[in-house]
């Protein structure tokens, strides 16, 4: 494990991310903020902006009234999941 400054981490950006990158476990320090571990986002991990999350439930909320009102025919479940993969994708 290395741990590191927050100005040495500003000053080596590319050399610190590299090596978590590659499995080092990097420690940034921080005397203001505390500590925290740097570490690289994989396939399985979910990054989502508020906003984009708040859309798509929006979305979903008016496909749900809209077919409660009769307005609109329910997806089928195959189709959902054809669907989230190739969002995935």
């Amino acid at each position: 494990m290395i741990i590191i400054s927050t100005r040495d981490f500003r000053a080596n950006q590319t050399k610190f991310l590299e090596m978590a990158n590659k499995g080092e476990d990097i420690v940034l320090k921080s005397r203001e903020k505390g500590s925290f571990r740097i570490i690289p986002i994989n396939m399985e991990d979910t990054v989502v902006d508020k906003r984009d999350l708040i859309a798509e439930l929006s979305g979903a909320l008016q496909q749900a009234k809209a077919h409660l009102e009769g307005k609109q025919k329910l997806q089928s479940v195959e189709s959902l999941i054809d669907e989230f993969r190739d969002r995935t994708l």
